[in-house]
């Protein structure tokens, strides 16, 4: 490398690392305080179900970027238990506890007895 690459890639560093500070603190640079309108404030409510869906359901239906394509393959079968559990225990609290143990219990012995 080149001097001047290197003076390039410090160059670089430093406007995105100013970029990031400026929208990071873009709220707090204003005296007034700020209000999101209701259709954005609705659309952040699903902001971390999406992210986690977008996640969690690849590594649920695909192996090594090919969908699964067997039905002897565990996570299904944890997948169809732990949605199960939810919708029987929607209105409960730890319907979300509940869904990943059951999820877990039925994981666990297909994959680690069975070795699907």
């Amino acid at each position: 490398m080149s001097g001047s690459t290197d003076l390039w890639t410090l160059l670089i560093i430093v406007g995105l690392a100013a970029v990031t500070v400026l929208t990071r603190s873009f709220f707090f640079i204003s005296s007034k305080p700020w209000k999101l309108p209701h259709w954005a404030q609705r659309g952040l409510q699903y902001a971390p179900i999406a992210a986690l869906a977008a996640v969690i359901v690849p590594e649920m239906v695909m192996t090594q970027g090919q969908f699964i394509s067997t039905w002897q393959d565990a996570r299904l079968f944890a997948v169809a238990a732990g949605a199960a559990w939810f919708f029987w225990r929607k209105g409960a609290g730890q319907a979300v506890l509940g869904t990943i143990v059951a999820g877990m219990a039925v994981y666990l012995p297909l994959h680690l007895g069975l070795g699907w």
